[in-house]
């Protein structure tokens, strides 16, 4: 029987489906580093894990018996995946389970600030009764610019027009605009029009400090910024001195450069205790439903590739989803893209009297994926034999 581990509580979602594939299932409540996760990995076919746990190409120099990974989230910045693909090991996330939780979490924070509601509750807890319109606006007829036009930023603009906003999207790659959502042609542009700005892009070396000082000051006076995406998308102490200058009337952050890595653990930012700032613990999909879907559709995904090698929704090995298997035995094989490794493949096959009955090849850069069903059960020892060529990373054989 295979086995897995999910870190992190990780929804009860996940562990039910996989024991549905008669997968055995151990958890962790905590993130793993260290010799606890090179154990983790080492001993089981299957790892999940959230956004607290780092995968590095140190972990999967070493990989053990682990065939997948799971990333139950959005994001997998926290995973090498150019090594984990060079080790075989196909990883997946779920990037649309929890989008709808974001985004009704971006629009809340929005009418919140605009209503300049944190700093009015804060008053009221301390007994203080500030009943004035001043300052307080309604979102109706104000611009939004959303920033990263993906699955999130989309239906964050979709939900802002149903709340009768104007929405200006800036993304680097060209995007269908849904709604009446109208493409900016640069990020400044798309800044200085909005009276919101909210952040949906991931986290690589082009967006670390993307939202820094400049880009602050090239926004309106008296805007407001949400930032549920990545933490080092914005420069956190030139926010901080926006905001204390009247600059900005408000910020919304659920994500940091630096996150405790257990609710234990001290919290600190430079945006503590100002009363126009809404600070959340990196909760943007932290939502029962959403954790359910994502425990589900991640699940899923790694039962699918342990039982058929199906890698429909990884992110970093060519897709390929195969025909249901009616021969003896299918082949996965993660190879190097180089000319003629599919004919030493193949040559190996035909050396121990296998029919190909189907194959299936994709590959994306230098690295090719061969799905191959065939007439007989490789004998013990030929996938390890196999592997002795340089050109192939891993092989694993499915019998009927």
């Amino acid at each position: 029987m295979a086995t897995a581990i999910l870190l992190e509580n990780i929804h009860a979602s996940a562990q039910q489906m996989l024991g549905r594939h008669q997968i055995d299932v151990a958890t962790q409540g905590k993130a793993l580093a260290g010799e606890p996760l090179q154990q983790a990995v080492q001993g089981h076919e299957l790892l999940g894990i959230r956004s607290a746990t780092t995968l590095t190409a140190e972990t999967f120099a070493q990989p053990g018996k682990l065939l997948t990974v799971g990333c139950f989230c959005i994001g997998t910045s926290q995973v090498d995946l150019g090594a984990a693909a060079h080790a075989g090991i196909p990883v997946f996330n779920a990037p649309f389970s929890n989008t709808r939780s974001v985004a009704e979490l971006v629009i809340g924070q929005a009418i919140m600030l605009m209503r300049r509601i944190p700093e009015k509750s804060r008053a009221a807890h301390l007994g203080e009764w500030q009943k004035s319109a001043k300052g307080s606006f309604e979102i109706r007829g104000k611009t939004m610019a959303v920033i990263g036009y993906g699955n999130i930023g989309a239906q964050v603009g979709i939900l802002a027009e149903a709340m009768g906003m104007r929405v200006v999207f800036y993304d680097i790659r060209p995007r269908l605009s849904l709604g009446s959502a109208m493409p900016a042609h640069t990020l400044e542009d798309a800044l200085a029009q909005a009276d919101v700005v909210t952040l949906h892009v991931p986290a690589t070396p082009q967006t670390r400090g993307l939202i820094n000082a400049r880009a602050l000051s090239a926004m309106k006076r008296g805007a407001i910024l949400l930032n549920a995406s990545r933490g080092t998308v914005v420069d956190i102490p030139a926010l901080a001195q926006h905001l204390d200058d009247g600059h900005l009337a408000g910020a919304a952050i659920d994500v940091f450069p630096e996150e405790p890595r257990s609710n234990t653990d001290p919290f600190v930012t430079p945006l503590q205790g100002k009363p126009n700032v809404i600070l959340t613990p990196h909760v943007g999909g932290s939502t029962e439903e959403a954790q359910e879907n994502i425990g589900v559709e991640v699940a899923t995904k790694l039962a699918n590739f342990l039982e058929t090698g199906a890698t429909i929704g990884a992110v970093n090995l060519p897709e390929i989803q195969p025909n249901p298997l009616e021969a003896p035995a299918r082949i996965l094989n993660i190879h190097y893209n180089r000319p003629g490794t599919l004919s030493h493949f193949n040559q190996a096959l035909a050396e121990i009297g296998a029919n190909i009955v189907a194959q299936q090849l994709q590959t994306a850069g230098d690295i090719g994926y061969a799905i191959t069903d065939i007439s007989l059960v490789p004998p013990a020892g030929w996938a390890e034999a196999l592997m002795r060529d340089e050109a192939f990373i891993r092989t694993r054989v499915i019998a009927a």
